[in-house]
């Protein structure tokens, strides 16, 4: 998500639109704005310790949001509020009803979509999106298949759903070298490598790409290596971590298993370039650019069949998609894959081409087009100005007195 908006307030800045990203000020001594290019800041707001675990942050998010208003107070309001992640949602949700301006919304994950894949969130979290889902004049999904989901997890909104496909920065993924790429890692040049990108969380599934690689090994390529680029998250995330660690114990995997710590995201494309597979084993996955940055690489992808990945990955051309958390497929198919030289070959170039599609410029022009079109534009009703939500029960008390 951070890669998400970074990217996309860039080249909406560098499109002529304005653009304000506000963020909560995570530790000492941050600038209170910074200009990151012309025609982008980032805003600091001061809300809560500094040093909070996620779980908290809703806590915060009154105090998140009169910082905010006290903004828009001293600078003017502004024309459009785009909410990312639920959080971002809550706030929004308020500020639309104080400033009496158009409200985006960009999800990235819902509550519903990860109860479905195994991993429930809290009921007021589901509740919060429901609300913001009913207020939002736009919400913005990645792909037709998100789209797809959404509807049939929570209907038709009233306000009017947007495809906005995230892109990939083509000038830091793109095909390179292998072997420099193995080089500049320490990596042997002649092991097959299998690279899993992502959180250390159940959602993301690190658990089956451990399995995979030991169902691999049992195939015949038990020289296979697996590097898991990734750090522990959320509340239980070092839990996770832990059974991460055990799992490749118990599988005696752990001379073929190495964690490495999360990288730079202009760095990712190294693992990426040395990877002969990306496996992308996701509960579930709203879009997914993991895949599409492997892709744009030149690396097939093996990924879960859901969400955005199913728009991503032509099974069979780009990669293989895998119905199911059954590690034995992702082996079969990995093994399929890294016995045939001409077959990854092929793959790669595939979605390379595929991968050209994704531009961050064509995500911006398309929302571009949609603030437009909503500014002015009669604004959807929820019916309640002051909505009630226990993750942020005093909420507008500090924006009305803030």
């Amino acid at each position: 998500m951070n890669v998400y908006v970074r990217e996309l307030m860039s080249s909406l800045s560098q499109s002529g639109v304005e653009c304000v990203t506000f963020t909560r000020a995570d530790r000492e001594g941050l600038a209170p704005e910074v200009f990151v290019e012309p025609n982008h800041r980032v805003v600091h707001i001061e809300a809560g310790p500094h040093h909070l675990p996620k779980e908290a942050l809703p806590d915060i998010s009154d105090q998140f949001c009169g910082g905010v208003m006290r903004w828009f107070a001293e600078n003017g309001p502004p024309d459009v509020i785009h909410g990312n992640y639920w959080l971002s949602g809550v706030v929004g949700h308020h500020l639309k009803h104080a400033l009496d301006v158009p409200f985006v919304s960009t999800f990235h994950t819902l509550a519903r979509v990860k109860a479905e894949g195994g991993d429930p969130e809290p009921e007021w979290r589901d509740r919060a999106e429901a609300e913001i889902i009913r207020c939002s004049d736009a919400i913005c999904v990645s792909c037709v298949e998100e789209e797809e989901q959404f509807r049939r997890l929570y209907g038709d909104p009233n306000g009017r759903i947007e495809i906005i496909a995230p892109g990939v920065e083509h000038a830091f993924f793109t095909p390179g070298e292998q072997a420099g790429a193995r080089h500049a890692l320490g990596a042997d040049r002649d092991v097959p490598m299998i690279v899993f990108v992502g959180r250390i969380q159940p959602l993301k599934g690190p658990d089956v790409a451990i399995q995979a690689l030991a169902g691999l090994h049992r195939l015949g390529h038990d020289d296979a290596r697996l590097l898991i680029v990734g750090g522990a998250s959320g509340s239980n995330g070092g839990v996770e971590a832990a059974r991460a660690h055990d799992l490749v114990d118990e599988l005696d995997l752990h001379d073929h298993v190495e964690f490495v710590a999360p990288q730079p995201h202009h760095i990712l494309s190294t693992y990426y370039r040395a990877a002969d597979i990306v496996i992308v084993p996701s509960r579930s996955e709203s879009f997914g650019l993991v895949a599409l940055e492997a892709a744009a690489c030149g690396t097939p992808v093996v990924a879960s069949a859901v969400g955005g990945l199913l728009s991503l990955i032509d099974d069979g051309e780009t990669g293989r998609l895998i119905e199911g958390r059954n590690p034995a497929d992702y082996a079969a198919a990995m093994a399929e894959i890294l016995s045939d030289d001409e077959l990854r070959a092929t793959m790669g170039k595939a979605a390379v081409a595929r991968a050209a599609d994704y531009t961050w410029r064509a995500a911006a022009d398309r929302l571009s087009d949609l603030y437009e079109d909503l500014v002015g534009s009669e604004l959807v009703s929820c019916h309640d100005p002051h909505p009630d939500l226990k993750a942020v029960p005093n909420l507008m008390s500090e924006v009305d007195h803030g």
